[in-house]
């Protein structure tokens, strides 16, 4: 994590958007776990395409709690774990808005029973949570 990444964290903190909290090995050992089942599963054609995207979503946000918990902070707010994957993993916003636009489309599917995904949107939602769990997994040996 570049020293401008760590700064934005300990700002978010500052103002009250994350908490301070030391890394817990455990913590994230079973972020990650659980990231990897869910993604197994997401990877199941026979599953419904909601069931998929369910589960691609919460891996990839298990994923993302997993590099926030890493650098030492947590986050009440689901959205806020992708939008500082640019702080914790160094990933671009390029690389965050697919997962930025899931997490409206599940909003819109658990509080208004609205969930429009396509096959295309759920495949490439699976790839980017799979590229965020390998990045994630990682910084086991870079902390």
């Amino acid at each position: 994590m570049t020293s401008t990444g760590s700064a934005a964290l300990a700002n978010l903190a500052r103002i009250g958007k994350l908490k301070a909290e030391p890394p817990d090995a455990r913590e994230r050992a079973g972020l990650l776990r659980s990231a990897a089942v869910r993604l197994l599963d997401a990877r199941q054609a026979t599953l419904s395409l909601e069931s998929r995207f369910d589960l691609a979503y919460n891996a990839a946000h298990a994923g993302a709690l997993a590099a926030l918990r890493a650098r030492g902070y947590r986050s009440d707010n689901r959205y806020l774990v992708f939008q500082c994957l640019e702080h914790t993993l160094g990933w671009a916003p390029a690389r965050w808005l697919l997962l930025d636009q899931a997490h409206k489309k599940r909003n819109l599917a658990e509080y208004e029973g609205d969930l429009d995904v396509t096959e295309g949107f759920v495949l490439e939602l699976i790839e980017h949570a799979a590229a965020l769990i390998a990045a994630a997994q990682a910084l086991d040996g870079a902390c």
